[in-house]
């Protein structure tokens, strides 16, 4: 789901754990992230809209994506409850909260554009919590 623009949030900032590219076909696929979610940034304040938990300012992780037709799915594993905030080449955001099941977001892009995608990885407490950012093309 699409929401307004962020404001809280440093929009080509060097991104804190990983700046990777990638192709339409890449392995290994999932591709995976290790990351420490989490910030000072109440999302829901910041962005509105579907957008919870607390994020940082500097993007957790930074794709440079080529597409080509596979969709392309960003999913958050965690132990504990997280959620994503995802800024795209057409300078749109997405969030989601708990759609991979369990307290996992996933958010999926089926016609996805070629690009810089910026990945924030939010909590919903005030802890870091430890999380792995799943970048895939498999359904």
């Amino acid at each position: 789901m699409a929401v307004t623009p962020v404001m809280a949030q440093e929009i080509g900032a060097t991104p804190t754990f990983a700046d990777i590219t990638l192709s339409a076909g890449f392995t290994p696929d999932p591709y995976r992230v290790r990351v420490t979610a989490g910030g000072t940034i109440d999302a829901a304040r910041s962005r509105g809209g579907s957008c919870v938990g607390k994020i940082a300012s500097a993007p957790d992780v930074r794709l440079t994506y080529s597409a080509d037709s596979m969709p392309l799915n960003f999913k958050i594993v965690s132990g504990e409850d997280t959620t994503l905030v995802v800024n795209g080449p057409d300078g749109r955001w997405y969030c989601d909260d708990d759609s991979g099941g369990g307290h996992n977001p996933l958010f999926r892009l089926n016609n996805p554009a070629s690009g810089v995608y910026e990945i924030w990885v939010g909590t919903y407490g005030d802890s870091p919590v430890s999380a792995t950012v799943e970048i895939t093309e498999i359904n």
